[in-house]
């Protein structure tokens, strides 16, 4: 007969061997593998037709960057709204002017960046099974501020995938996936960038991230991009020197 306290072991049984593996150091896959898995991510980045699938996965971390310094800057967080063109929008409130909402819109474009930086951290210090675990809280969290059906079925896919992969597969193939999520996110984060300057170029992206800073702060938009690209471009040369590099002790 089905009991709660029954329930409840189970529950906790399931979640320290989640809590185990994810603090468990792994050796990291040979080198061999980081640098095919690296290839692969690239020709995701390259490859127009797969781009605009994989490119929702870096809308989800350019809109989760602007939901978390919106609220680390002390703004309310309404919600947020992923589309099936891989745009999306983040609405929050709070002052219209100030270093708040500078922050949250520059958040934006470098978030997946600095997302794949930190997961590179992670990498060189062993935890690829971790980073894996890390993602599927964040997008658990994450789920709760989804306000329309494509966004929540694109931030549940997401999930899914990472938790499948993090629950039955093997701590190699755990680890090559990681390293390939980890280096998607650090090269994808620059292809928006410039695809960012190209739409502003044909006058079609008027109410940008870029152009709305240029707004808040006199700063010309153009600069912004620029800003953008450097920030995107340093966290793939660092991340990658991370990656290739050796791991910490």
């Amino acid at each position: 007969m089905w009991r709660v306290d029954d329930f409840f072991a189970t529950v906790g049984d399931v979640l320290g061997q989640i809590w185990t593996a994810a603090t468990t150091p792994v050796d990291p896959p040979d080198q061999t593998v980081v640098l095919a898995v690296a290839l692969v991510a690239l020709a995701v980045v390259v490859v127009g037709p797969v781009w605009r699938v994989a490119r929702h996965v870096v809308t989800i971390a350019h809109e989760g960057a602007h939901a978390v310094v919106a609220m680390l800057t002390g703004r309310r967080l309404d919600g947020i709204r992923l589309h099936s063109d891989t745009s999306g929008l983040t609405v929050t409130a709070g002052r219209p002017r100030g270093l708040g909402m500078v922050l949250t819109a520059f958040a934006g474009y470098v978030g997946p960046g600095l997302v794949g930086l930190g997961a590179a951290w992670l990498l060189r210090a062993g935890y690829a099974v971790g980073l894996l675990w890390l993602l599927v809280a964040l997008l658990a969290l994450l789920l709760l501020k989804i306000r329309n059906w494509f966004g929540l079925w694109s931030v549940l896919v997401s999930g899914a995938a990472l938790v499948g992969v993090s629950w039955w597969l093997e701590p190699a193939t755990q680890s090559a996936v990681a390293y390939a999520v980890t280096w998607f996110l650090l090269l994808g984060a620059v292809r928006p960038v410039l695809e960012l300057q190209a739409q502003r170029a044909r006058g079609r992206a008027r109410s940008s991230d870029a152009d709305q800073l240029g707004r808040l702060t006199g700063v010309p938009g153009i600069l912004w991009v620029v800003v953008f690209g450097l920030v995107t471009l340093g966290c793939l040369v660092l991340g990658a020197g991370w990656i290739v590099g050796p791991v910490a002790a």
